[in-house]
Protein backbone atom coordinates (compact mmCIF):
# COMPACT_ATOMS: atom_id res chain seq x y z
CA UNK A 1 0.00 0.00 0.00
CA UNK A 2 1.34 3.41 -0.97
CA UNK A 3 2.31 5.73 1.88
CA UNK A 4 0.06 8.83 1.91
CA UNK A 5 1.78 12.02 0.82
CA UNK A 6 2.89 14.31 3.64
CA UNK A 7 3.75 17.99 3.36
CA UNK A 8 7.53 18.41 3.58
CA UNK A 9 6.99 21.45 5.79
CA UNK A 10 4.74 19.56 8.19
CA UNK A 11 7.17 16.61 8.23
CA UNK A 12 10.20 18.77 9.10
CA UNK A 13 8.29 20.56 11.84
CA UNK A 14 7.12 17.24 13.27
CA UNK A 15 10.80 16.29 13.46
CA UNK A 16 11.58 19.61 15.23
CA UNK A 17 13.54 20.88 12.22
CA UNK A 18 13.34 24.56 11.21
CA UNK A 19 11.63 25.59 7.98
CA UNK A 20 12.34 28.69 5.90
CA UNK A 21 10.07 30.36 3.38
CA UNK A 22 11.27 32.81 0.75
CA UNK A 23 8.95 35.82 0.58
CA UNK A 24 7.74 36.20 -3.01
CA UNK A 25 6.70 39.74 -3.90
CA UNK A 26 7.13 39.78 -7.68
CA UNK A 27 5.05 38.09 -10.38
CA UNK A 28 8.06 36.44 -12.08
CA UNK A 29 7.45 32.71 -12.42
CA UNK A 30 11.17 32.20 -13.05
CA UNK A 31 12.02 33.80 -9.70
CA UNK A 32 9.42 31.70 -7.87
CA UNK A 33 10.55 28.48 -9.54
CA UNK A 34 14.20 29.23 -8.78
CA UNK A 35 13.37 30.08 -5.17
CA UNK A 36 11.60 26.73 -4.92
CA UNK A 37 14.80 24.84 -5.81
CA UNK A 38 17.59 26.58 -3.88
CA UNK A 39 16.83 25.12 -0.46
CA UNK A 40 13.77 26.93 0.88
CA UNK A 41 11.06 24.69 2.27
CA UNK A 42 8.13 26.85 1.24
CA UNK A 43 7.32 30.03 -0.66
CA UNK A 44 5.60 32.81 1.28
CA UNK A 45 3.40 34.35 -1.43
CA UNK A 46 2.87 37.89 -0.19
CA UNK A 47 -0.65 39.10 -0.96
CA UNK A 48 -0.77 41.62 1.90
CA UNK A 49 2.22 43.83 1.13
CA UNK A 50 2.88 43.29 -2.57
CA UNK A 51 1.00 43.54 -5.88
CA UNK A 52 0.60 39.75 -6.22
CA UNK A 53 -2.85 38.77 -7.46
CA UNK A 54 -4.86 35.58 -7.16
CA UNK A 55 -4.01 34.81 -10.78
CA UNK A 56 -0.30 35.16 -9.97
CA UNK A 57 -0.73 32.77 -7.05
CA UNK A 58 -2.30 30.20 -9.35
CA UNK A 59 0.49 30.58 -11.91
CA UNK A 60 3.15 30.17 -9.20
CA UNK A 61 1.39 27.06 -7.89
CA UNK A 62 1.55 25.58 -11.39
CA UNK A 63 5.14 26.72 -12.04
CA UNK A 64 6.40 25.17 -8.80
CA UNK A 65 4.42 21.95 -8.93
CA UNK A 66 6.60 18.99 -7.84
CA UNK A 67 9.47 21.32 -6.86
CA UNK A 68 10.95 21.04 -3.35
CA UNK A 69 9.40 24.19 -1.84
CA UNK A 70 5.61 24.25 -1.51
CA UNK A 71 3.49 27.43 -1.86
CA UNK A 72 1.92 29.20 1.11
CA UNK A 73 -0.07 32.44 0.78
CA UNK A 74 -0.30 35.32 3.23
CA UNK A 75 -3.74 36.88 2.89
CA UNK A 76 -4.46 40.61 2.92
CA UNK A 77 -7.22 40.09 5.52
CA UNK A 78 -8.39 37.26 7.76
CA UNK A 79 -11.62 36.26 6.07
CA UNK A 80 -13.00 32.84 5.14
CA UNK A 81 -13.60 33.81 1.52
CA UNK A 82 -10.04 35.05 0.98
CA UNK A 83 -8.66 31.77 2.34
CA UNK A 84 -11.05 29.80 0.16
CA UNK A 85 -9.75 31.43 -3.01
CA UNK A 86 -6.04 30.74 -2.41
CA UNK A 87 -6.78 27.21 -1.18
CA UNK A 88 -8.78 26.48 -4.31
CA UNK A 89 -5.82 27.82 -6.31
CA UNK A 90 -3.76 25.02 -4.79
CA UNK A 91 -1.64 26.49 -1.97
CA UNK A 92 -0.39 24.24 0.81
CA UNK A 93 -0.68 26.72 3.66
CA UNK A 94 -2.45 29.95 4.55
CA UNK A 95 -1.02 32.79 6.64
CA UNK A 96 -3.71 34.89 8.34
CA UNK A 97 -2.73 38.46 9.35
CA UNK A 98 -3.78 40.38 12.47
CA UNK A 99 -5.26 37.43 14.37
CA UNK A 100 -5.89 39.24 17.64
CA UNK A 101 -8.78 37.26 19.12
CA UNK A 102 -9.71 33.62 19.69
CA UNK A 103 -12.69 34.15 17.35
CA UNK A 104 -10.37 35.09 14.48
CA UNK A 105 -8.12 32.14 15.24
CA UNK A 106 -11.11 29.81 15.09
CA UNK A 107 -12.24 31.41 11.84
CA UNK A 108 -8.80 30.88 10.33
CA UNK A 109 -8.65 27.23 11.34
CA UNK A 110 -12.18 26.53 10.08
CA UNK A 111 -11.46 28.19 6.73
CA UNK A 112 -8.70 25.66 6.00
CA UNK A 113 -10.67 22.47 6.65
CA UNK A 114 -13.72 20.80 5.20
CA UNK A 115 -16.82 20.05 7.27
CA UNK A 116 -17.41 18.76 9.85
CA UNK A 117 -14.08 20.08 11.21
CA UNK A 118 -14.29 23.37 9.31
CA UNK A 119 -16.20 25.55 6.86
CA UNK A 120 -14.22 25.25 3.64
CA UNK A 121 -16.29 25.03 0.44
CA UNK A 122 -15.97 22.04 -1.87
CA UNK A 123 -15.08 23.71 -5.20
CA UNK A 124 -11.42 22.64 -5.38
CA UNK A 125 -11.11 21.32 -8.93
CA UNK A 126 -8.09 23.55 -9.69
CA UNK A 127 -6.33 22.53 -6.49
CA UNK A 128 -7.09 18.86 -7.06
CA UNK A 129 -5.49 19.02 -10.50
CA UNK A 130 -2.08 19.99 -9.10
CA UNK A 131 -2.11 18.40 -5.63
CA UNK A 132 0.56 15.72 -4.97
CA UNK A 133 -2.18 13.26 -3.96
CA UNK A 134 -5.09 14.15 -6.28
CA UNK A 135 -7.02 10.91 -5.75
CA UNK A 136 -7.71 11.73 -2.12
CA UNK A 137 -7.50 15.52 -2.16
CA UNK A 138 -10.06 16.31 0.54
CA UNK A 139 -8.58 14.04 3.20
CA UNK A 140 -5.02 14.88 2.14
CA UNK A 141 -5.70 18.62 2.20
CA UNK A 142 -7.32 18.45 5.63
CA UNK A 143 -4.26 16.64 6.96
CA UNK A 144 -1.53 18.62 5.21
CA UNK A 145 -2.65 22.22 4.66
CA UNK A 146 -1.19 24.40 7.39
CA UNK A 147 -2.91 27.24 9.21
CA UNK A 148 -0.57 30.04 10.30
CA UNK A 149 -1.95 32.85 12.46
CA UNK A 150 0.00 36.07 12.90
CA UNK A 151 0.08 37.82 16.26
CA UNK A 152 0.99 41.40 15.41
CA UNK A 153 -1.07 43.70 17.60
CA UNK A 154 -0.60 44.56 21.24
CA UNK A 155 -4.24 43.62 21.86
CA UNK A 156 -3.50 40.06 20.73
CA UNK A 157 -1.02 39.52 23.55
CA UNK A 158 -3.86 39.40 26.08
CA UNK A 159 -5.39 36.51 24.10
CA UNK A 160 -2.28 34.65 23.01
CA UNK A 161 -3.02 31.69 25.28
CA UNK A 162 -6.47 31.13 23.74
CA UNK A 163 -5.14 31.77 20.23
CA UNK A 164 -2.43 29.15 20.68
CA UNK A 165 -4.95 26.70 22.14
CA UNK A 166 -7.24 26.90 19.09
CA UNK A 167 -7.72 23.48 17.47
CA UNK A 168 -6.57 23.50 13.85
CA UNK A 169 -4.02 26.29 14.27
CA UNK A 170 -0.61 24.88 13.36
CA UNK A 171 1.73 27.88 13.69
CA UNK A 172 1.56 30.99 15.86
CA UNK A 173 3.72 33.56 14.10
CA UNK A 174 5.01 36.74 15.73
CA UNK A 175 4.71 39.63 13.28
CA UNK A 176 7.48 41.68 14.85
CA UNK A 177 7.18 44.58 12.41
CA UNK A 178 3.55 45.47 12.95
CA UNK A 179 3.77 44.43 16.60
CA UNK A 180 6.52 47.00 17.14
CA UNK A 181 4.29 49.71 15.67
CA UNK A 182 1.34 48.55 17.77
CA UNK A 183 3.54 48.86 20.86
CA UNK A 184 4.50 52.41 19.86
CA UNK A 185 8.04 51.43 18.81
CA UNK A 186 7.67 52.16 15.07
CA UNK A 187 9.74 49.40 13.51
CA UNK A 188 12.19 48.65 16.34
CA UNK A 189 11.80 44.92 15.91
CA UNK A 190 14.69 44.06 18.27
CA UNK A 191 13.40 46.26 21.10
CA UNK A 192 13.21 44.44 24.48
CA UNK A 193 9.42 44.92 24.57
CA UNK A 194 9.05 43.18 21.22
CA UNK A 195 11.36 40.37 22.32
CA UNK A 196 9.41 40.00 25.55
CA UNK A 197 6.18 39.70 23.56
CA UNK A 198 7.79 37.18 21.20
CA UNK A 199 8.87 35.10 24.17
CA UNK A 200 5.31 35.11 25.51
CA UNK A 201 3.98 33.90 22.14
CA UNK A 202 6.65 31.19 21.99
CA UNK A 203 5.80 29.99 25.50
CA UNK A 204 2.07 29.86 24.74
CA UNK A 205 2.65 27.98 21.49
CA UNK A 206 4.83 25.39 23.20
CA UNK A 207 2.34 24.90 26.03
CA UNK A 208 -0.32 23.98 23.50
CA UNK A 209 1.85 21.88 21.20
CA UNK A 210 1.97 24.46 18.41
CA UNK A 211 4.87 25.71 16.30
CA UNK A 212 6.14 29.26 16.89
CA UNK A 213 7.42 31.40 14.04
CA UNK A 214 8.84 34.83 13.29
CA UNK A 215 10.71 36.68 10.51
CA UNK A 216 14.28 35.52 9.89
CA UNK A 217 17.03 38.11 10.22
CA UNK A 218 20.74 37.47 9.95
CA UNK A 219 22.12 33.94 10.17
CA UNK A 220 23.37 34.54 13.71
CA UNK A 221 20.09 36.12 14.81
CA UNK A 222 18.02 33.32 13.30
CA UNK A 223 20.15 30.67 14.96
CA UNK A 224 19.45 32.37 18.28
CA UNK A 225 15.72 32.15 17.54
CA UNK A 226 16.07 28.44 16.71
CA UNK A 227 17.90 27.88 19.99
CA UNK A 228 15.00 29.60 21.75
CA UNK A 229 12.50 27.23 20.13
CA UNK A 230 11.19 29.05 17.05
CA UNK A 231 10.99 26.77 14.00
CA UNK A 232 8.92 28.52 11.29
CA UNK A 233 10.65 31.43 9.55
CA UNK A 234 9.72 34.01 6.94
CA UNK A 235 12.96 34.63 5.05
CA UNK A 236 13.72 37.89 3.23
CA UNK A 237 11.95 38.70 -0.01
CA UNK A 238 13.05 37.88 -3.53
CA UNK A 239 14.00 41.52 -4.11
CA UNK A 240 15.86 41.79 -0.81
CA UNK A 241 17.87 38.66 -1.58
CA UNK A 242 18.69 40.00 -5.04
CA UNK A 243 19.86 43.29 -3.55
CA UNK A 244 21.98 41.51 -0.94
CA UNK A 245 23.57 39.29 -3.58
CA UNK A 246 24.27 42.23 -5.90
CA UNK A 247 25.84 44.26 -3.10
CA UNK A 248 27.99 41.31 -2.04
CA UNK A 249 29.25 40.93 -5.60
CA UNK A 250 29.90 44.63 -6.27
CA UNK A 251 31.11 46.00 -2.94
CA UNK A 252 34.56 44.29 -3.07
CA UNK A 253 35.12 46.33 -6.25
CA UNK A 254 34.28 49.57 -4.46
CA UNK A 255 30.89 49.88 -6.14
CA UNK A 256 28.16 51.07 -3.84
CA UNK A 257 24.39 51.21 -4.47
CA UNK A 258 23.38 54.22 -6.51
CA UNK A 259 21.48 56.91 -4.67
CA UNK A 260 17.97 57.30 -6.01
CA UNK A 261 17.32 60.51 -7.81
CA UNK A 262 13.88 62.07 -7.82
CA UNK A 263 12.67 62.92 -11.30
CA UNK A 264 10.51 65.98 -11.67
CA UNK A 265 7.82 65.83 -14.35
Amino acid sequence: MDTPWESPVRRRLRESQPVFGCTITTSSLDVAARAATVGFHFLWLELEHSPLTLETVRNIVLATRDLPAVPFARLPVTETWTAKRVLDAGVHGVVFPFVSTPALANQAAAACRYPPQGRRGSGASLATACWPDPDSYYDSADHNIMTVVVVEEAAALAHVEEIAATPGVDVVFVGTGDLSFSLGLRGQQQHPQVEEAASAVLAAARRHGKIAGRPAGSTEQTQRYIDQGFLFFQAPSDLALFETGAHGFLSPHGIQPARRQRTLY
